[in-house]
């Protein structure tokens, strides 16, 4: 199954200033790329305006799902 992305890309606005990539999949899964230090990061690293940034994003996500699922089945 071919799987799509979303690909968003976020600059904290705190200390210290993280150029984050967040991918989104099409299945639920999740990639959060730390663009300067090149590796990946957990939800649980993020802290402040990149935790909300990626909470908001989430619920957009689970929301869209569930109304894709409601147009589906109605």
């Amino acid at each position: 199954m071919n799987k799509s992305c979303e690909n968003f890309r976020y600059l904290e606005k705190g200390w210290p200033r993280r150029d984050l990539t967040f991918k989104f999949y099409s299945d639920g899964t999740l990639t959060i790329i730390d663009n300067r230090a090149e590796e990946v990061i957990s939800p649980n690293d993020l802290k402040g305006d990149s935790m909300d940034f990626y909470v908001r994003r989430r619920i957009a996500f689970i929301k869209n799902k569930l109304t894709a699922a409601q147009q589906k089945y109605a």
